[in-house]
């Protein structure tokens, strides 16, 4: 596959003629290439974009939200292919894109252009001195989407829907370990009926054209997700300038079992809160903190599960785990096992690379599911983001404990809580340091609600409202009517 950059409506290659290689995490191998960009492709993307912003600005959110139905559509009508890629690009396993990375990238679109719709903006009446004030919300202008590898299509479309529904121009920058699926989409941009400029993506390096799209004076907003160090240096190159900006950092997520929790239903949730997407997912769920009482019985039982657990090919149907995405990212998360056991931990199923029976997949990057006991809280494998398929154990004796150990690092991002005692439900939600709190279940999402972190979660909201407002500029208009 030779990927393109998508600028003022044409796909063409980096202004440099520079590539890179795109690798397959389940064989290790170079499949195709992207393009090498750099500032030079994002002038010329700027270029587009403010050529193209004053007629999209004008044009009636009808028509706008029209253009986001007709992108779905082509998602939709393309659904066999965007998985496939999205597997091979990834290394995840064909049924979770097809359960849920397509799906709901198809769903984000469809959801803001029903949103955008029926937003409804502030009005108010002053009593009486007469005076009508509205809000007007304006479009920015050039926006910055910058999107990470873990659920590519899925947040890349999470973040350009609002964006392109509230009158702004984009440009995009999916993660270069993960380029497939935007590009996909971006075949498909201009017969949605998107004019040349609006919707453009580029290819490449963070350092590079990341950096690039990020500095620039004309972008009005950026919002990313990806890790925690990357966030902060956007947030320090940012500063000092009007830009707006939203955070999606990392977690290091806890799941909070009481000893009067549904015992299998919970056991059976936090599995797939662990693992899924080889725990790829930023609100995957990496420490378990398990009541002194059931302690043993549930590790137990969570390690009989886990240990029969098997990496495989991706792109066979029977595969629940695959790759992880690069041999950068299986060496760091080899490292923090590393670590564990120097630290005394004990590694009680997994630990260890690891390869399926497949000739395919001989020089794929797989590692073991894995569970680890016996770690201090304080430790940098309790406090640090590990981004796969690794979880700590710890148990706690009380209530208070248990909130103590959940916000006992510099995340807040998630956390689930395991209990069917519905007072202390909700009193222990209330006290977790976290943007969103699931009470025994994991992954439910309402499109309508807020998402995001607090700490070095992150900064600002995504999500049904807090999106269209972010891409919009309010200005009070007040009118004397008397």
């Amino acid at each position: 596959m030779e990927i393109l950059n998508f600028i003022d409506g044409r796909h063409e290659p980096a202004t440099q003629g520079a590539w890179l290689d795109n690798i397959e995490p389940a064989t290790g191998k170079p499949y195709g290439r992207l393009p090498r960009s750099s500032a030079e492709d994002v002038q010329r993307a700027m270029d587009a974009a403010q050529r193209a912003f004053p007629a999209w600005a004008a044009t009636s959110v009808e028509e706008r939200t029209a253009c986001l139905s007709r992108l779905a559509d082509r998602i939709a009508a393309h659904f066999d292919e965007l998985v496939a890629a999205e597997s091979k690009d990834n290394g995840k396993p064909e049924r979770l894109a097809a359960a849920v990375d397509i799906p709901r990238a198809e769903k984000n679109l469809r959801f803001y252009a029903s949103a955008a719709q029926q937003y409804l903006t502030e009005a108010s009446m002053s009593g009486g001195a007469g005076q009508l004030h509205y809000v007007h919300r304006k479009p920015l202008g050039v926006v910055g989407v910058i999107s990470p590898w873990n659920l590519p299509l899925y947040l890349f479309t999470w973040k350009v829907a609002p964006a392109l529904a509230m009158g702004n121009c984009v440009i995009g920058k999916p993660s270069e370990i993960t380029p497939a699926t935007a590009y996909l989409m971006s075949q498909w941009i201009t017969e949605a009926g998107f004019p040349p400029g609006v919707f453009n993506i580029l290819h490449g390096l963070g350092a590079e054209v990341g950096e690039a799209l990020v500095t620039h004076p004309q972008i009005k907003a950026i919002s990313f997700t990806g890790g925690t160090a990357t966030g902060r240096h956007i947030a320090r190159a940012v500063a000092g300038t009007s830009k707006k900006t939203t955070f999606e950092l990392g977690g290091k997520n806890p799941a909070i079992i009481f000893d009067d929790c549904d015992f299998e239903l919970t056991l059976k949730t936090v599995v797939r809160s662990g693992f899924a997407n080889q725990g790829q997912i930023c609100l995957c769920s990496s420490r378990y903190l398990i009541h002194e009482s059931i302690y043993p019985a549930f590790r137990d039982a969570l390690v009989d599960i886990v240990s029969r657990m098997r990496v495989g090919d991706p792109q066979s149907p029977d595969t629940k785990m695959g790759a992880v995405v690069s041999a950068d990212h299986l060496e760091k998360i080899l490292s923090f096992v590393g670590k564990a056991k120097e630290l005394g931990g004990r590694v009680l199923c997994g630990g260890e690379a690891t390869r399926p029976e497949s000739e395919r997949c001989a020089s794929g990057y797989y590692m073991q599911p894995t569970i680890i006991e016996g770690l201090s809280p304080t430790c940098e494998v309790n406090q640090q983001e590990i981004f796969g398929p690794v979880v700590t154990l710890q148990s706690f004796a009380t209530e208070e404990e248990a909130i103590a150990l959940a916000n006992g690092t510099e995340y807040g991002l998630a956390c689930t809580i395991w209990t069917e005692n519905l007072r202390r439900a909700h009193r222990v939600a209330a006290q977790v340091d976290s943007g969103i709190a699931w009470i025994n279940c994991w992954l439910e999402r309402d499109l309508r609600m807020p998402f995001g972190g607090v700490k070095s979660s992150g900064a600002g909201r995504e999500g049904g409202t807090e999106s269209l407002r972010f891409f919009t500029e309010p200005q009070n208009v007040c009118v004397q009517i008397n």
